[in-house]
């Protein structure tokens, strides 16, 4: 965990003595405002490392949540500084191939202010974007569906990552919408929290007043095996009324017909917390109808040929902050929406929360309600 720490604090140190270039170097401006700028990027530099270190389990964030909110924060307005100062530069090089440097310092000082407004704004906005998930709307049609379960509808949660920027305050309004859509099923698809079960378990205690006929379901995902306490985690989510799929599956009834659900462990999990589609498969009759709960939506790519017929995941954040999402694409081969992968049906969720910076920008949080159609 030290080195962990080190490296953070490196790469964060780099972008701090690269935005003091940009910003107080670049325009030229006077020495005391140099200092003031070194100041607080320095003041933000620290608030940053500590939210990283309250992520990591390092610090306990109950006495601090305030400071974590402010370092995740700031990482997004710094990311689209160096974005926007790294434009500037750009243009400013440009500028500096005429004869005379004029022209190149007033682009620096008029723009730069320009780019710091323009980042702050993008901020805000994204602060605002992410602050409560939307519901999403989704109809799933299937010829394998039983007729009894015509009309079913399953309300997917997934990466809430409460703990140490976000408090069971923002739990309990995830919870409070969902309960409002009256589901049949509710499926909780992984990185719920960040942090310890000592330090942040009870960011997940309103998760008990889920309400749902059939039940309420849950799979790991990758966030908890970084916590490196994932079956501690698993074993608290049950403390909650929740059905935890450990490569298994459970049978949901509905008048004279039966469907399945199954959910298997993150890819990041190993040894026992493995996952194993083929196991979580196990009992289930072949040509029924079986939803598979995965974290991430590649682990459909494990899953084809086994007749899935619709399988629920999250962990894309839909890139969360823009540009990511074409980051994302690399490693995923869905980012959101129902989309094939292969012969599996794969409803990706953007998610409820936000990993890091409680911020989003055009990548807005969701809850999808699906209902299941025969047809």
């Amino acid at each position: 965990m030290s080195i962990f720490v080190i490296v953070v604090a490196a790469v964060l140190a780099l972008l701090t003595f690269l935005l003091y270039r940009r910003l107080a170097v670049a325009p030229d401006l006077p020495t005391r405002g140099r200092w003031a700028v070194a100041v607080v990027l320095a003041l933000l530099w620290a608030a940053a490392l500590l939210a990283f270190a309250m992520q990591a389990g390092v610090i306990d964030p109950h006495r601090a949540r305030w400071l974590a909110w402010l370092g995740m924060t700031w990482l997004v307005a710094a990311w689209y500084l160096l974005l926007g100062t790294l434009v500037l530069g750009f243009a400013a090089l440009l500028a500096s191939l005429s004869s005379s440097p004029e022209p190149r310092r007033r682009l620096l000082r008029v723009g730069t202010p320009v780019v710091v407004v323009a980042a702050l704004g993008t901020t805000a906005y994204g602060l605002h974007e992410a602050a409560m998930p939307t519901v999403t709307p989704v109809t799933v049609t299937s010829p394998q569906l039983p007729e009894g379960f015509d009309g079913l509808r399953v309300a997917l949660v997934t990466d809430l990552h409460v703990g140490p920027v976000r408090d069971a305050s923002f739990t309990q309004r995830v919870v409070d919408e969902v309960n409002a859509q009256r589901p049949d099923v509710v499926v909780l698809g992984g990185d719920l929290v960040d942090g310890k079960v000592s330090q942040v378990s009870d960011a997940l205690a309103p998760l008990a007043d889920l309400k749902a006929p059939l039940g309420v379901f849950a799979v790991s995902g990758n966030h908890e095996f970084i916590s490196q306490e994932a079956d501690a985690w698993l074993t608290h989510w049950e403390t909650l009324g929740i059905t935890v799929l450990r490569n298994e599956n459970v049978a949901l009834r509905r008048q004279s017909d039966t469907i399945r659900i199954a959910g298997v462990h993150d890819e990041t999990g190993t040894g026992a917390d493995a996952a194993d589609v083929d196991g979580a498969l196990g009992s289930a009759p072949p040509g029924g109808f079986t939803i598979l709960v995965a974290h991430q939506p590649r682990q459909a790519l494990d899953a084809q040929g086994r007749g899935i017929d619709l399988q629920l995941s999250g962990h894309t954040h839909g890139g969360q902050v823009w540009p990511f999402r074409y980051a994302v694409r690399l490693q995923q081969p869905v980012i959101d929406d129902l989309q094939m992968v292969g012969d599996v049906p794969v409803l990706t969720s953007r998610g409820a929360g936000a990993w890091g910076p409680p911020v989003r920008v055009l990548a807005p949080p969701e809850i999808p309600l699906i209902t299941l159609r025969r047809g």
